[in-house]
């Protein structure tokens, strides 16, 4: 006899109809009719689900039957499941078309739809960029905001200091120094809302607040200071560039009028022997982005050599110096030369890319530019939000938040290289001692393949080809950039079990 109309109106004020056979595999009846509730739309996103013990009871069966058809439904990325809050059904994309719904379980498309006419949406992303979200240490975070609140003088609600609240510089300062070997003082940094923020202020015709306030000079600024810069510019091109890199920031910089001069990649990091009349090069020394790997010593002396021989600067991109797996820490560039150096970093890998959180730890020289940049007036990093990190830094929270991640990102990576191991023995997984993405090398000619038939299963990811500085003379590898960080914890299995069927033996077709 078949049960029905399981009603948990009294805990959830709604009914769930499920259709489950007779006796005999009642696991498996019980996680494919959920499955099919879901993928269809009838239970819509967010719908919690009943308790292991009234759906169990409900319908007659073990309460261990349950948890095990909702722990599968889990880990295929169905539901999700969260201490206080129950098992819900998981938010992600539309509800399949008839068509694809059609394939996706098995029955005969009809005769006027074309084979794999249109990918599968993308249900799994392992694109880069962004940690987990959901592991946010929202109670640590509520905890520092509320006594950031709690202790701030009435000044911190006028409008904010260009340069950043001195809490959270001094506390920049001191961790800084403590986590990444940087040698600086409160002074020397100025806040901003991320990498991109302080490209525009460095290399901007005008920067400033929007208000076309200038502040005064501070910290032996001056215009003159700059050494070359243009008319409202701290810095200006020619600038060095890795030959693989955000396309987003080359774009900033182009649109700025700054031209970017690749230098090729080896095994030991960016060819800085290549360096010569650029006034500046911009550098990700602890993890290059995003082939991997650390610049190596003798070139991290190097550039700094260019650097005063030339009167140029060096920009360090320290963008997830703090993820380090099977080697020592690299310590921050900027302490070979703190007068030759421009750190900058952000929470954006660490805590949030919502933040909008970020410093520049500058030479003494621009300091004062980068303020009349930004102009009189804090119109980007909010001041609370900039309290908050500080006390989230003071307390200790922030690092045991890093350690946390870093432990669980160190775990997806392992399960990453061990899944394709087995089942993609000819993808070679590289720069994964640090960070929170790695790269697939492929066989020559593979990546767009690749890159479609993950897109096919589901996934969202980027081809190592659209890192490719176009004006760069060196030779192209075939390959596929995996931020193994970006899926929550919940759905992180299945995202990988879609990945190796799309690169598994067969999973691809050379176009």
């Amino acid at each position: 006899m078949a049960e029905s109309w399981v009603n948990y109106a009294e805990r959830i004020g709604s009914d769930l109809h499920l259709e489950l056979p007779g006796p005999g595999g009642r696991r498996a009846a019980l996680t494919a009719a959920l499955r099919a509730a879901v993928r269809s739309g009838r239970l819509a996103p967010g719908t919690r689900l009943p308790p292991y013990r009234s759906l169990a009871a409900d319908l007659g069966v073990a309460r261990n039957t349950v948890a095990d058809a909702y722990a599968e439904l889990v880990a295929e990325g169905w539901l999700t499941a969260r201490q206080g809050s129950g098992t819900r059904v998981a938010e992600r994309t539309p509800p399949l078309a008839p068509a694809v719904a059609a394939k996706a379980s098995g029955a005969r498309p009809r005769a006027c739809a074309p084979r794999d006419a249109r990918p599968l949406p993308a249900r799994h992303d392992l694109r880069q960029g962004t940690p987990d979200v959901s592991a946010f240490p929202r109670s640590a975070w509520l905890a520092s905001y509320r006594r950031a609140l709690h202790q701030a003088p009435n000044e911190v609600f006028g409008p904010g200091d260009p340069a950043g609240r001195p809490e959270l510089r001094a506390a920049l300062a001191a961790y800084l120094a403590r986590a990444r070997g940087v040698r600086t003082e409160p002074d020397r940094i100025v806040v901003c809302s991320g990498f991109a923020h302080a490209l525009r202020l460095l290399f901007g015709s005008g920067g400033g607040s929007g208000s076309g306030d200038r502040g005064g000079g501070r910290g032996g600024g001056g215009r003159g200071a700059a050494e070359g810069a243009g008319e409202g510019q701290v810095l200006r091109g020619p600038l060095a560039v890795e030959a693989y890199g955000l396309p987003f920031h080359r774009e900033l910089l182009a649109a700025q009028g700054v031209r970017t001069v690749p230098l090729p990649l080896d095994g030991h990091g960016a060819r800085v022997d290549r360096l010569s009349r650029e006034r500046a090069v911009l550098l990700t020394p602890a993890h290059q982005f995003p082939t991997g790997g650390p610049l190596h010593a003798e070139r991290r002396a190097a550039v700094v050599d260019w650097a005063r021989a030339r009167g140029a600067v060096v920009l360090e991109d320290d963008y997830d110096g703090e993820f380090r797996y099977d080697r020592r820490p690299v310590g921050a560039l900027q302490s070979l030369d703190p007068e030759r150096v421009i750190l900058v970093g952000s929470v954006s890998k660490s805590l949030s890319p919502a933040l909008r959180l970020g410093w520049m730890v500058l030479p003494d020289r621009y300091v004062g530019d980068v303020l009349m940049a930004k102009g009189e007036r804090e119109a980007w990093a909010s001041v609370p939000d900039q309290l908050a990190l500080a006390d989230l830094i003071t307390s200790g929270a922030y690092d045991r938040h890093v350690r946390r991640m870093r432990q669980r990102y160190r775990g997806r990576r392992d399960r990453l290289v061990a899944a394709l191991a087995e089942r993609a023995p000819h993808v070679e997984v590289s720069g994964v001692a640090a960070g929170l993405h790695a790269v697939l090398r492929l066989p020559r000619g593979t990546e767009r393949s690749a890159v479609e038939a993950a897109a096919r299963h589901g996934v969202a990811l980027d081809g190592l080809a659209e890192f490719r500085h176009p004006d760069t003379d060196m030779p192209a590898h075939d390959g596929l950039v995996v931020g193994y960080a970006t899926p929550s914890e919940h759905a992180y299995g299945a995202a990988l079990e879609a990945l190796c069927g799309a690169l598994a033996p067969g999973g691809t077709r050379v176009s």
